[in-house]
């Protein structure tokens, strides 16, 4: 007599899902912002599922070079994150958009980032609240960036507590300053982000995730054997921690963490290793 066939046995699939054909118009910035939205394995569209957190993400084009699908796959195969709909905002003009949303650095570059923070504010995150199932409260909703998209998240979510908690900032680009170096320039008072921190407020909901590669640059304005990337990290760190802000680097309960990587370079292959650091901290599986 023959064996009996088992029944089939059902396998949740834990593969992420991108979608590729989102977009939007925005009015502040005169253009189409495209989208990628990954959404998390078993995602259910459906009004009556619990709304999910949301990860908002400077240079969306980068994802494939981040190989995000493969990181944030292995991540929740291990279940050390807890689900979450992550929107990749592709970039237009980053050098006009990204930036510090108050004023421009003294070339006039980011004369573009108020806008840009408008179409986050008043466009993006409606959209995406009314199109995918996410939640819009402030300990639901992180935004990160690299390089000058670093800098651009780390601004919009400091100056907004009331719709984000969380900043992540890789190789962010913290030298952004207000007078060249052949104008009198003073680390002390001409960083524009720095000088922001120092005139802002401390908000008790906020954390911020600082990465740095000791290869990020060669530049070593003070000549102190540091290169410049990792100061201007530190040094907001520094400004952070005088706000009121706890930080304490084997303390899961800082408010800050920073990840500084040996032989780290700028680039999206450095990115791509220490994501899985970043995400298991903004979002971990509890």
């Amino acid at each position: 007599m023959a064996e009996p066939v088992p029944a089939p046995i059902h396998v949740e699939s834990l593969s992420v899902t991108v979608r590729r054909d989102d977009s939007l118009y925005s009015v502040p910035l005169t253009r189409t912002v495209r989208l990628d939205v990954v959404l998390p394995p078993a995602y259910d569209a459906s009004g009556t599922a619990k709304p999910l957190p949301v990860l908002y993400l400077n240079d969306g084009q980068d994802l494939p070079r981040l190989h995000m699908t493969a990181v944030l796959d292995s991540l929740y195969q291990q279940q050390a994150i807890r689900p979450f709909v992550l929107v990749a905002i592709h970039a237009g003009d980053r050098i006009q958009e990204y930036g510090t949303g108050a004023t421009a650095d003294y070339l006039g570059r980011g004369s573009k980032a108020g806008l840009y923070t408008d179409f986050v504010l008043t466009e993006l995150l409606p959209y995406i609240g009314s199109h995918y199932r996410v939640s819009q409260k402030p300990e639901d909703t992180a935004f990160a960036g690299f390089s000058l998209g670093g800098l651009s998240a780390f601004d919009i979510v400091f100056h907004h507590p009331d719709r984000f908690s969380r900043a992540g900032a890789f190789s962010g680009s913290f030298w952004w300053r207000s007078k060249s170096t052949e104008a009198g320039y003073r680390d002390e008072t001409d960083r524009i982000m720095h000088d922001l921190v120092r005139k802002g407020s401390y908000h008790k909901n906020l954390k911020f995730w600082l990465e740095a590669g000791t290869d990020d640059e060669t530049s070593d304005r003070n000549n102190n054997g540091i290169i410049d990337a990792i100061d201007d990290t530190t040094d907001l760190i520094d400004e952070l921690v005088k706000k009121g802000y706890r930080y304490q680097q084997q303390n899961p309960a800082s408010d800050i963490r920073y990840v500084e990587v040996p032989g780290g370079q700028h680039n999206q292959e450095t990115w791509s290793a220490v994501m899985p650091d970043f995400l298991i901290w903004v979002f971990p599986n509890k």
